[in-house]
């Protein structure tokens, strides 16, 4: 190749001594990070990342990404695990490798932008805790959300890598907002700012080859700073796209390592090493190494996982991501949130409604908090939305998106449905137009004062300050106030293998194993009874054995109806209708007191409304229309409400909605408390 950029082979064989490149391309591990969040919902636990951690530290990666993101959320909320605590504990495995971690700008590791108090506070105990470069994201690529927290970096002394959301409206780079100039000029920006690198941070897959070549190629030529390119694999072009990047002089590229990569992850590293071998680029890495930690994550880690990847797929990619845009992160969340509703075969409709909430909503980079948002949103608008009216159930975050409180969108929101989701808007129906932190109030210290005897340092202030009913929740289970659920307990390989058996045995038909018992011979006494259940009847034959009839067979002739009532033949003539048993699983066959040779089969019982159990309120229910969390109730039993006025605030999916009163009244019950999870249709509260 001419350009100066291009690729050089110099013919060799591999060997650990081989000459180092003239420009090796620097690479960063997400294995610990975004390879699991990835793939299997940021399950992994920090004991399941030690037994490579020492080894990894030998590969000579740039840094190693092992924290921010949905980590946070998720080591607390379902691993009980403290997020702190796992930098500090692989600080002392990994001592050669740079620290790195995901900081979603003012959201932090949450769904919201936090009061600067908060997030100054964060960061300063992120780098003290052992934090080397903190990779910095805006989902709305607003760097005023960057504004707090950057000094404290620097005054660290830690690493500022500034990053762009790579979004399209266009198959291709280019249309009216996504072009070369955007990115350029967001670039320009954040070497203002004073990033000591730039990410191009393409979280769907969807940057094209020839766009990734062509777009380092212009950056490179208009900031200083190192250029580093994190692409996922789901459509599957992520590959191609380093390999352009690379000939177009890209610094930095992430992967993962094999187990942990494709699908919506990332490219493996291993293929990467042996395609740059002996070329200017080369990473100098060597591959057997690679193969010997490879062999520990396959064999002792990963079994554990495999329960969580998804196998509903046969492809490794998602070519429809470059139709609708979605993360697969995204794509995994809205999937769960309909089946849960039984409503999965409504995806198709959430497909059709993605791009239009989004261009309605500013046409924003579908990233963590706003893929959240647009998400939920069209699926709401899907599931809720009645003939002509459109936004009938707007989630919290869309309110506060259209006020302004995440930032300013790449085009304005559509005015009606800013309108329609301001209409009684707690902070006010106008929106505002400064940086959205500002009109935040502090936080810190109240957080302080409601975890008074509960938290022992800052770090445990944070977890409650970012996350008020689940780090409170994960605090009571540390200092041993609750008990943590067996859900939240870790699994073993013995657990693995014993569940593996009893995949086997069922697919064998041994699950069960029963026991043969030999049917006793007849008596002369057999009597013969035709028991009947809704339109189907059953020949019940009945042996007096010392003096009470014992049923001795049951032969159906129909269907069995599982749920269906069962009658015996009463011992008395039968009144006109015999009590229907409770419906539930199939009926255990019984013992039935002695009936008369000509007794009359019962007339199914007449159908009642089903009596409200003891202690339950008369009223109006109000039904979970999804399952989540209940966050907080708005009123408490004996308030009055008027109809439509929020009553309870259910989060789901990291969402928060505001569930309307049905009618106007009392409040008689309340069902359940904050923190507490709800299916679809539990009754929150009652209305009187």
């Amino acid at each position: 190749m001419s350009d100066e950029n291009a690729v050089k082979m110099t013919p060799m064989n591999y060997s650990k001594e081989r000459p180092a490149a003239e420009n090796p391309v620097k690479v960063e591990d997400l294995t610990l990070r975004d390879g699991h969040q990835s793939l299997f919902a940021t399950r992994g636990r920090t004991e399941d990342m030690i037994p490579v951690a020492e080894m990894k530290d030998e590969v000579g990666y740039w840094a190693r990404d092992v924290w921010g993101g949905a980590t946070f959320d998720t080591m607390h909320r379902f691993l009980n695990e403290d997020p702190w605590e796992r930098i500090r504990t692989l600080k002392r495995y990994i001592k050669k490798t740079p620290f790195s971690m995901l900081l979603r700008g003012q959201n932090l590791v949450g769904y919201r932008n936090y009061a600067d108090d908060v997030a100054g506070a964060f960061v300063e105990r992120a780098a003290a805790n052992g934090m080397d470069i903190f990779r910095t994201f805006d989902a709305l690529n607003d760097f005023r959300n960057f504004e707090t927290f950057v000094p404290v970096i620097k005054a660290s002394g830690k690493h500022f890598q500034g990053s762009i959301c790579y979004s399209l409206t266009e198959p291709r780079m280019g249309g009216e907002v996504y072009t070369i100039d955007y990115y350029v000029n967001k670039a320009k920006d954040l070497e203002a700012m004073g990033a000591d690198s730039i990410c191009i941070k393409d979280m769907a897959g969807m940057i094209a080859p020839y766009d990734a070549y062509a777009l380092v190629k212009a950056l490179k030529a208009a900031v200083q700073k190192p250029i580093h390119l994190h692409s996922h694999f789901t459509s599957g072009m992520a590959q191609m796209s380093h390999l352009k990047a690379i000939e177009a002089g890209v610094d930095i590229i992430d992967t993962c390592m094999s187990p942990y990569a494709f699908r919506t992850s990332h490219p493996a590293i291993e293929p990467l090493v042996m395609a740059l071998l002996g070329t200017n680029r080369d990473t100098g890495f060597d591959i057997k190494h690679l193969a010997a930690i490879n062999e520990i994550l396959e064999k002792e880690i990963l079994p554990k996982y495999r329960h969580l990847l998804d196998d509903t797929k046969i492809s490794v990619i998602d070519i429809n991501v470059l139709l609708h845009q979605t993360p697969g992160g995204m794509l995994s969340n809205l999937v769960n949130q309909l089946r849960e509703m039984d409503a999965l075969e409504k995806i198709d409709q959430v497909y059709a409604e993605l791009p239009r909430v989004r261009r309605e909503l500013g046409q924003v980079p579908l990233v963590t908090p706003t893929s959240q948002i647009v998400g939920i949103q069209t699926v709401n608008n899907v599931l809720f939305d009645e003939g002509n009216e459109r936004y009938k159930m707007i989630t919290a975050q869309v309110k506060d998106l259209c006020y302004g409180l995440y930032g300013k969108t790449a085009v304005p929101i559509d005015p009606e449905v800013q309108k329609k989701a301001l209409k009684g808007y707690e902070r006010g129906e106008e929106p505002i137009t400064c940086r959205p932190a500002e009109v935040l109030k502090p936080e810190l210290e109240k957080a302080k004062e409601e975890t008074k005897g509960l938290a022992i340092d800052l770090d445990d202030v944070l977890i409650y300050a970012l996350y008020p009913i689940t780090g409170k929740k994960f605090l009571r289970w540390k200092y041993g106030k609750e008990q943590p659920p067996a859900e939240v307990k870790p699994r073993t390989l013995g657990d693995v293998r014993k569940e593996k058996e009893l995949i086997q045995k069922a697919k064998a038909g041994k699950l069960v194993e029963k026991k043969e018992k030999e049917a006793p011979p007849k008596s002369e006494n057999v009597r013969t009874f035709n028991v009947f259940v809704g339109d189907d009847y059953f020949e019940v034959g009945v042996d007096e054995i010392g003096g009470s009839p014992m049923i001795s067979y049951v032969q159906p002739s129909g269907p069995m109806p599982w749920t269906a009532p069962m009658y015996a033949p009463p011992a008395t003539p039968a009144p006109a209708a015999a009590p229907a048993a409770p419906a539930g699983p199939r009926p255990e066959p019984a013992v039935a007191p002695a009936a008369p040779a000509a007794a009359k089969a019962p007339e199914p019982a007449a159908k009642t409304e089903p009596a409200r159990p003891a202690g339950e309120a008369a009223g109006t229910p109000l039904p979970a229309p999804m399952p989540g969390m209940i966050v907080s109730y708005e009123k408490k039993v004996g308030d009055t409400v008027s109809q439509g006025e929020t009553v309870v605030i259910l989060e789901a999916m990291k969402m928060e909605n505001a569930l309307p009163a049905p009618i106007g009244g009392t409040l008689k019950a309340v069902n359940y408390s904050s923190g507490d999870t709800v299916a679809k249709g539990d009754v929150l509260c009652v209305i009187g």
